[in-house]
């Protein structure tokens, strides 16, 4: 299987996951991940998830207006017309399940108290719920000084591969949390994306690109 889709379809499941944490219901067809009301900030409010998907044909399955962001998944879509710009462009990666370079793991994050001071240290405060903590999908991890949590990453499994996201490094090397991310899981095929200047440090630790994608948004 293609892996841009793979890492697409475990990026879709994290968007779901945080959509349902908020309570809004989303749908998922062999085309699109969709919510159909406005997703929380930062996600978006579709993805594709195969290439040559119709541009118009989505935009009818959510709220199209200003604010509405769209995954490009393949960088494919032309969404101007509609009155969309291109907010960014990434790249999917990928690292296969081989033996990880030397880095501290991770901390498990496994309480309500503990995903605050994570979520505090990330910027995106109320955006993570404790709901997070309950789905047996969802690792939330950190590297932690006296401080609490200085830095950290989000790791979603489900078909075979997990998926690296929201990793942050504000005050620490970003390679260090990579490698400490490789640590925690160690021998497993991971896939994400990273935009420059970020997906520097993740091609250092053994990532690979798979491909282009591009965040679209209606201002």
């Amino acid at each position: 299987m293609d892996l841009r889709v793979v890492a697409a379809l475990d990026n879709a499941r994290w968007c779901g996951i945080v959509c349902d944490s908020h309570g809004l219901r989303s749908v998922t067809d062999t085309d699109t991940w969709s919510v159909a009301r406005r997703s929380p900030p930062w996600y978006p409010d579709a993805v594709t998830l195969r290439p040559g998907i119709d541009g118009d044909a989505l935009l009818t399955r959510i709220d199209a207006g200003p604010g509405a962001s769209v995954k490009d998944s393949f960088a494919d879509l032309d969404l101007t017309e509609h009155g969309f710009r291109v907010l960014f462009d990434a790249q999917w990666i990928h690292r296969p399940p081989v033996d990880p370079p030397v880095g501290t793991p991770l901390t498990p994050v496994t309480t309500p108290a503990g995903l605050a001071a994570w979520a505090a240290a990330h910027g995106g405060g109320e955006l993570f719920r404790p709901a997070l903590l309950d789905d047996p999908r969802v690792r939330i991890l950190a590297h932690c000084d006296d401080s609490g949590a200085v830095a950290g990453g989000v790791i979603v499994s489900g078909d075979g591969v997990y998926g690296v996201s929201n990793l942050f490094a504000h005050t620490v090397d970003p390679a260090e949390i990579w490698l400490g991310l490789l640590a925690t899981l160690p021998r497993v095929p991971l896939v994400g994306y990273e935009a420059d200047p970020e997906l520097a440090p993740a091609l250092a630790a053994g990532f690979t690109r798979l491909g282009p994608l591009r965040v679209w948004l209606h201002d």
